[in-house]
């Protein structure tokens, strides 16, 4: 409780900026692996995507192992079992008339469910590749619209740190998603998008109290841009962790509790993709985007001139702002 307190207070000066190379690891870590995930295992789209067929139908006794072998049973590869309310939610690859109708007959039997009530929805694939073109065309238009923004609000040093963000976001969860498997569906997409909104308000409100404050360095500052951006970062933290708490608390019950207790399988596609963007969004606001701006910025030869002046005083923070300022130099 005391911790909290203090954090609240804004009491806890955590060095953010100064512990750039652990943050750099990690998420050169964590890229790492979201983008081999991504080229080993791929994203499991799903049937709006790829095309595919669709069987839906109630069988409150059933269980998934059931499910799924009855389907293996009818000759389908790799059917995908889900549960959506109470009924059974099962995708398949494209099948043709004939198969369809033996799989619904089959459904039917094993499961004592009228054949009628077995609903089947077929999606050609050439529709879903129109879905895919339409989802990257919205996907590139919002980022191009992320880019105007910034670059409108921000120094283009700033816009820049704040889109390798937004990218690192993106690119992370969509490793989540390759190596654990889910069904990328539009709701995924909706959940993508979103995170890139939340991702971009957490950056523009922790940029806008460091252009506010390091817009008052001159070259007779008593701080380096390092300490001055470190602190605009403290300062902006417990408001960034309340609101990032507060977003994820929803989500997180969505996520664990709605489709395992609740079976809205449905809701799985929307809320991991919110749930881990909000975790990575508020982690590279804090630890990739602002570390990276001072990047940038410590190679301009006027921040670069008061560091060395404050480190030949032996100003408390000069030195190792002056060799902060020359390993990033």
């Amino acid at each position: 409780m005391g911790l909290g307190r203090r954090l609240y207070r804004g009491e806890i000066d955590v060095d953010f900026v100064g512990r750039w190379k652990l943050w750099y690891s990690l998420s050169g870590f964590l890229l790492i692996v979201s983008l081999a995930g991504l080229l080993f295992n791929g994203l499991n789209l799903g049937v709006e995507f790829k095309g595919g067929s669709v069987f839906s139908f109630k069988a409150q006794t059933a269980t998934i192992q059931q499910v799924r072998s009855s389907f293996l049973d009818e000759g389908v590869h790799q059917p995908i079992v889900q549960t959506a309310g109470d009924r059974w939610r099962v995708t398949t690859e494209a099948l043709d008339t004939a198969a369809v109708t033996k799989v619904q007959n089959g459904i039917a039997k094993d499961f004592s469910v009228p054949v009628k009530d077995v609903d089947i929805q077929s999606i050609g694939a050439s529709w879903g590749g129109e879905v895919s073109n339409k989802a990257w065309i919205g996907l590139g238009v919002f980022m191009l619209a992320i880019i105007l923004y910034l670059s409108m609000a921000f120094e283009p040093k700033m816009a820049l740190a704040a889109i390798v963000a937004l990218i690192h976001d993106l690119v992370i969860t969509a490793g989540v998603y390759a190596w654990s498997g889910f069904e990328v569906t539009p709701a995924t997409l909706l959940g993508f998008l979103t995170i890139l909104g939340y991702s971009l308000y957490d950056a523009v409100v922790v940029f806008d109290m460091i252009k506010e404050v390091t817009a008052k360095l001159g070259t007779t500052s008593k701080q380096t841009y390092s300490m001055a951006a470190n602190n605009a970062l403290n300062h902006t933290l417990i408001r960034s962790l309340n609101t990032s708490l507060v977003a994820i608390l929803p989500v997180a019950a969505i996520l664990f509790i709605g489709t395992t207790l609740l079976g809205a399988g449905t809701l799985k596609d929307l809320s991991l993709a919110l749930f881990v963007g909000m975790i990575v969004g508020t982690y590279s606001s804090l630890c990739v985007a602002t570390p990276l701006l001072v990047t940038l910025k410590e190679r301009e030869p006027k921040y670069q001139a008061i560091a060395r002046r404050l480190a030949s005083t032996g100003t408390k923070g000069g030195k190792g702002a002056k060799s902060a300022a020359t390993a990033k130099g």
